[in-house]
Parts: structure tokens; sequence; C-alpha cells
């Protein structure tokens, strides 16, 4: 059946259509839950959608379905992998106490005059190192809301410092599944992705930064109790000592060396174990107790390590607080993102061995077509899709989708689009009151989203920022096969 381009185009609208009423449905729902699964399903739901209409009006081969499908499993084969890997470092750094050693070192240089620019960087270091938002919101997190309130600041005030360093170290952390899915998502490897985003977020976490210390110079206050509770309670539970920094300073040595990120994290993961049965013997060994108890105490050290690195792992501190934030996913932890890619690429595979994606995509090159337009309109969606879909996850997911033909097309590198995306889509997911995101924070932090929104500087300036530096054109090429180097066009 020959169809008009507009009905081509209303066809090829509709799986997105069903897609976002799913989503609204399944975050009504489950709210923060609905990626445990839900949110997979609709995703799968609405690629049946896609090859129904598409087999029925467009005659499209099932073959090209299954073809599609190992095209794309095959493209994002390594990135899953290397989440498994970020699930065994998030487990061993954690038991090894060089998470723990990090929190301990961070919190004790807070200084109650310049208490928001303090709080900004130590959720930022806590966040890059931990490559969870959510995990470092939830727990230094709160703290730090404590320690805000007794020093006098608005509740606003104090969440969207919080928020801003968490998100900034979530956006440039190896160990991040938003920041593994955005490069995967584009097909950009993992390092040169984070480093491409420092030049825009290096500028926007500077510019958040210097409000926050304007902010805070009007306000003084005691070093608060709930620091040296922290801090007390992390050195009585784990053995800390500045060598346990060697671990993530060989990791840097090895990423600025640029090798791959799956050994990085295979060999970061390895020495952190080995850190851990040196300095944390106690801890292991009470892991491995719980596999095997009553065998040799070589099995069962053995057994600790091994289940650091696979299972989630919770270290009892006697701190509920402590304890959550000293709690690791291993590899396991990482399967429901997994779960989540692997039903997007059905989706994507859909909707592109359809031609759905081409022809959206053709009418999205309209308006995009330079430059900065075409940074702007992928900033946009990225941003629209957080308050339609009310998932970061699934907006990088479809922003990626929508805009890499148009990227290619125009000969601009990939790099520009996963930054794009992780400017928009990635940082405003937690200003959205309807959001997963949103609706967490606002919960954990006990802040609604609209008190704490206008004090997200980071989370409003990085989409700002996007644009500004596509104006700029500022270290933004063309592709190698369209002369690497090379100014782009001009706006």
């Amino acid at each position: 059946m020959t169809l008009k381009p507009s009905a081509r185009l209303l066809v090829s609208s509709i799986p997105i259509i069903v897609l976002t009423l799913l989503l609204s449905l399944s975050v009504s729902i489950f709210k923060s839950d609905s990626i445990l699964g839900a949110s997979q399903v609709a995703l799968l739901v609405s690629a049946g959608v896609a090859i129904a209409l598409s087999m029925w009006l467009f005659k499209t081969p099932w073959k090209a379905f299954e073809n599609g499908m190992k095209e794309n499993m095959a493209d994002v084969v390594v990135a899953l992998v290397i989440l498994l890997f970020i699930g065994a470092v998030s487990g061993t750094w954690t038991t090894s106490g060089v998470v723990p050693a990090f929190i301990c070192y961070g919190i004790k240089i807070i200084n109650p005059k310049v208490f928001l620019m303090t709080a900004c960087i130590i959720c930022a270091i806590v966040s890059l190192m931990t490559g969870s938002s959510w995990t470092t919101i939830a727990t230094i997190g709160v703290a730090l809301m404590g320690i805000g309130k007794a020093e006098g600041f608005s509740d606003g005030m104090i969440a969207g410092a919080i928020i801003s360093g968490a998100y900034f170290g979530d956006k440039i952390s190896p160990l991040s599944d938003t920041t593994v899915m955005a490069s995967s998502m584009c097909k950009v490897p993992l390092f040169t992705h984070i480093r491409y985003m420092l030049f825009t977020t290096v500028p926007s976490i500077t510019i958040t930064l210097v409000i926050f210390l304007v902010l805070g110079l009007s306000h003084t206050g005691d070093q608060a109790s709930m620091v040296s509770e922290y801090s007390e309670v992390l050195s009585s539970r784990f053995n800390l000592s500045p060598w346990l920094m060697a671990v993530p300073l060989a990791t840097a040595i090895m990423i600025a060396r640029k090798m791959p990120a799956l050994a990085v994290l295979a060999l970061s993961s390895l020495i952190a174990a080995v850190f851990g049965l040196i300095f944390q013997p106690d801890i292991i060994e009470s892991i491995g107790s719980e596999i095997v108890p009553g065998a040799s105490r070589a099995k069962i050290m053995l057994a600790g390590t091994v289940k650091s690195i696979y299972d989630s792992v919770s270290v009892s501190t006697g701190n509920p607080e402590v304890d959550t934030l000293v709690a690791s996913r291993g590899m396991l932890g990482m399967m429901n993102t997994i779960f989540l890619i692997m039903a997007a690429m059905c989706f994507g595979a859909a909707m592109k061995a359809s031609g759905m994606l081409d022809t959206i995509g053709s009418a999205i090159v309209r308006f995009a077509k330079a430059r900065v337009s075409m940074v702007s309109s992928t900033v946009a969606t990225g941003v629209f899709l957080n308050a339609v879909i009310s998932d970061q996850y699934l907006a990088i997911i479809i922003t990626s989708n929508l805009f890499r033909n148009v990227f290619e097309s125009k000969g601009y590198e990939n790099r520009l689009l996963s930054r794009s995306v992780e400017d928009s889509a990635t940082v405003t997911s937690p200003l959205i009151p309807w959001s997963s995101c949103g609706m967490t924070q606002a919960t954990i932090l006990s802040v609604p989203t609209l008190a704490y929104l206008p004090f997200c500087f980071f989370n409003i300036i990085s989409p700002l920022m996007s644009i500004a530096v596509a104006v700029t054109g500022y270290r933004i090429f063309k592709r190698k096969d369209c002369g690497e180097g090379l100014p782009t066009e001009s706006r």
C-alpha cells in the first residue's frame, strides 16, 4: 500500500503515541518502580504495534525485523557487558572501603560559611564515585538537608545544591548507567562521550558553584554534628586509609591512557577486590560467612570477594542512612537496566526496520537544518520526552533513536548527539514533578519539586549551555568520513 508522506508520518507516529500513553499509565500505577519492568513491557508492546502496522500497511517482511533486532543487539553487547562490570566496580569499591573513604574525607571539609557550594561539591564527588545520583541524594543528601536546615538555609536551596552536584557527578561518571546508556545508544565510546561532555558540564557546574557561593556567603553556622556522626560511623566500621586512594588513582591513570572502558572497569574491580582483602578482611569475611558458614577462612574470604562482585551487598554500620550509602548493587543490580536496554533495542529495531524512524527523522530534518537548530531540537526533545514519558532512561533512548540518523546524515560526530542528549534528557528529569526522578527526589528530601526547581542551577544551565556551545561551534567537528577536524557548516 502506497501512502502519502503525510499519512505515512501519521502512521509512523502511532507507535510513539502508544508508547507515550503506556509509559504514562505505567508511571501512574507503579510510580518510580515502573523502571523495574512495566516500562520494558510498554516498549515491547509498542514494538509489536510498530511491527503490526508495518507488516499490514508497508508490507515489511518479518525477516527484516529479526535482522534489525540482531543488528541492534550487536551494537549494545559491549555496553551490556560494561554495565555488568559497573555493578562489579560498585560492589568492590564499596566493600574495599574506597567509597566510604571518599565520603568520610569529603564530609570533613564542610565549612558552614560556604555550605551550599560545599554540599554541591560533596554530592558531585560521591555521585562521581558511585555513579548514582539517586543513591547520593538518598544518603549523603539527606544528611546535608539536616545540616543545611540547622544553618538556616531554605529547604529548596539546600535540595537544589544537592541535586545539582549529584547530577553533575552522575553525568561524568563512567559508573553511571545513564551515561553508559547515552553513549551506547549513540554508538560513542564511553570515555570519548565523557571527555566531550566536559566542554558543557564544566562551565555549567562552575557557574552553579559561583551562584551557590554568592548565596551562601551571608550564612554562618557551627560544624554540624551529623558530619561527625557519619565520619565516626564510617571510620569505626571500615579501615579507612589514604592508601585506598590508589584504586581510583590507578583507574584515573588507565582512563588517561585511553584504555578501553571494559578493560578499565574490569581491572579496577579486580584491584579493588584485592584491596578489600587487605584493608577490610572483617567485612569480606562477614559477607562470605553468610554463604559458606563453617568453611575454611580462605574459602569464606573467596566467597565474600566473589559475592561483592556479582550480588548486592549491605554492610551493617548501626546507622540506617550510612547502611544505605555503603550498600552496593553488584552485577545483578544492573539487570533491570540491561532489561530496559534490550526492550528498547526491540522497539528501535521495529521502528527502524519499518522505515518509521526514517520517516519521523525526515520530518525533523526540515526543522533541524544546521548545527544550532539540530542541537536545539535535540535538547528540546529530551526535555519534552521527560515531561511526557516521565522517565529519563526512556527519554535518552527515544531521543537518541530519533536524532541519530539526522546527525549522521548531516555529517556530525555522534558524540555531539550523545552530549546533547545527556545535557537535556538526563539532567532535567528531576525538574518534572510527575516524573519518576522528580517524585523520587521530592519524596527523599521531603521538598516539593517546584520548591527546589529554581535552585537546581546545574540542571537548568546544562541544556542552555549545550545550545550556547553549539552557537559558538567550539570543538564541534564533522565525522571522519566527512572530513574530521573541519569546522561545521554555518548556522
